[in-house]
């Protein structure tokens, strides 16, 4: 279950451009927007570091509570983060205002349980097609990841959207068919079945074929 775990100072920013963004930076905070529940989109400022800290702790799927300049308080999700290619730090976020049982959709990792039976007893190899699952439910009990058993998949066996067991109050967001994942056999396996020898059936003596060649 999710919980308020990280709580961030937001600082609201008077101006913008890259002139401000690069003041920003020198002084370890990272611009970003504050918006929903009705309200005009807010420019603010947060610590870096302290950003950095709740993302790492799984912040990105937990409420945040945020203090902001003046003493206001409420509670909101990163939907939006911007990295640097090379250096890989967030150089802007985009966090949403959501309430502790406000119904929300978010989008999960998915970690798959166990080893499938086609991989563990036939050679075969799983496909992950899907690695994020959208779902909707209470923002405070959103969970870490959804989960899939993939145990009983044999070859040739397909794990849909409709198959995972999610946790109580939750539902998809996305089509119930979708294929998640698939169990294949082994390519190694099907090329050595392709490159097996054919013998042609006229390569192959018959009877007649023999008789004759004695007699002559």
């Amino acid at each position: 279950m999710a919980t308020t775990a990280h709580s961030l100072v937001v600082i609201k920013r008077e101006k913008t451009g890259s002139t401000s963004v690069a003041a920003l930076k020198k002084t370890g905070f990272v611009p970003g927007v504050l918006f929903g529940h009705g309200s005009e989109p807010m420019a603010i400022a947060l610590e870096a570091k302290a950003l950095d800290d709740a993302l790492r702790g799984g912040g990105k799927n937990h409420l945040l509570e945020l203090t902001i300049e003046g003493g206001a308080r409420d509670t909101a999700l990163v939907r939006e983060v911007q990295r640097d290619p090379i250096t890989r730090r967030v150089i802007h976020a985009d966090l949403q205002r959501v309430s502790a049982t406000e119904k929300i959709t978010a989008s999960l990792p998915l970690h798959t349980i166990g080893v499938a039976d086609g991989v563990k007893n036939a050679g075969g190899v799983m496909d992950v097609l899907v690695h994020a699952i959208d779902v909707t439910g209470p923002a405070n009990e959103l969970p870490e990841f959804v989960e899939a058993d993939v145990t009983h998949l044999k070859v040739g066996d397909h794990l849909k959207a409709s198959d995972l067991k999610l946790p109580a109050k939750f539902s998809l967001a996305i089509d119930a068919h979708t294929m998640l994942i698939s169990i294949e056999a082994s390519k190694t396996a099907a090329e050595a079945e392709e490159a097996a020898p054919v013998v042609a059936a006229a390569d192959v003596p018959t009877v007649g074929a023999t008789e004759e060649t004695e007699a002559t």
